[in-house]
């Protein structure tokens, strides 16, 4: 019996311990930039490299932005971390065509799995995305994750990160970025590593740079974004 309390005792006490530590990182990361993710590590163990360039904010141009947010989370400036409706329209579709999965997941829920935890599907980690999603919505704010995402999101094989991309597929840094080179990149955020082996480069995928821009929620993107500001 003792043995049994000795060791519920230890685990409380562990689960305290590791609370307190993940939380005063999440608080961290408001002001300092994540050192590395599971993801990258992972990238660099299976051999398909580690590239990496954090710039704040300020460094990344305005198209960039709007063309990340058009194409992966058009009601980030306005949602609290989770778009329900893309949640239902997502699990809808898995049902009706199980050979295929789409996520729903915000620009928050993606920095909050990018940063925290590993890839993959699975009921443990969305649940620790739920949690890390609320968390940095209200401790790091709107901003801060959206520079975060768009410093540590994979855009290509063993490229983290839209300066990496920027000069990678443009020679040129993420500042100069024109809407167009913004969104062949922003096209390759859905699955990077097919789809930049497939194009040979960001400049190679013009389809779908294109509807990113053709599309109407771009153009009001940058009206619901500029009012962010």
């Amino acid at each position: 019996m003792k043995s049994i309390k000795w060791i519920w005792r230890f685990f409380k006490r562990l689960f305290i311990v590791l609370f307190i530590l993940q939380l005063a990182y999440i608080v961290a990361l408001k002001w300092i930039n994540p050192p590395i993710t599971i993801t990258q590590i992972v990238s660099w163990m299976n051999g398909e490299g580690l590239t990496k360039e954090y710039v704040p904010l300020k460094d990344i141009s305005e198209e960039a932005k709007l063309a990340v947010i058009a194409s992966e989370d058009q009601l980030f400036p306005d949602h609290s971390g989770f778009d329900w409706r893309s949640i239902q329209k997502a699990i809808e579709y898995n049902k009706k065509k199980p050979g295929r999965v789409r996520g729903g997941s915000t620009i928050s829920q993606q920095t909050a799995k990018n940063v925290f935890l590993w890839q993959g599907r699975s009921w443990i980690r969305k649940g620790l995305e739920t949690y890390f999603t609320f968390m940095i919505e209200r401790i790091w704010g709107k901003q801060r994750i959206l520079e975060i995402y768009l410093n540590v999101a994979e855009m290509g094989r063993g490229i983290f990160g839209i300066e990496e991309a920027a000069q990678r597929y443009f020679n040129k840094p993420a500042r100069d970025l024109t809407a167009r080179e913004a969104a062949a990149i922003a096209a390759i955020l859905p699955s990077p590593k097919k789809i930049s082996d497939k194009a040979h480069g960001a400049h190679m995928y013009p389809r779908a740079a294109k509807k990113i821009l053709q599309q109407d929620e771009f153009s009001e993107t940058r009206q619901r974004y500029s009012g962010h500001h």
